[in-house]
């Protein structure tokens, strides 16, 4: 199932069902500010390595925890553009 709607064109929302999609979203959002995966890691207070990997679409334990909590409770997650 596609997350976004066609390249180049504003993709809000993201559908969330995997770790690859919630990875595409991140990157997504993070190129459209104008961000590298350094300044958004130091601004986030993570490490470059860490959002590389949720990029990238690896399910860590954390990620896995929280599709784990979402499937239970028959919810799925969409990430759109804040408006604050």
């Amino acid at each position: 199932m596609s997350t976004y709607e066609q390249p180049g064109h504003s993709r809000s929302p993201f559908r969330v069902y995997t770790p690859a999609s919630l990875g595409d979203a991140i990157r997504h959002y993070r190129t459209e500010a104008g961000l590298t995966q350094s300044e958004l890691a130091a601004k986030a207070g993570i490490q470059r390595s860490y959002l590389s990997e949720l990029e990238s679409g690896k399910e860590t334990e954390q990620v896995k925890r929280i599709f784990r909590v979402l499937r239970q409770l028959g919810v799925r997650m969409t990430l759109d553009k804040a408006d604050w």
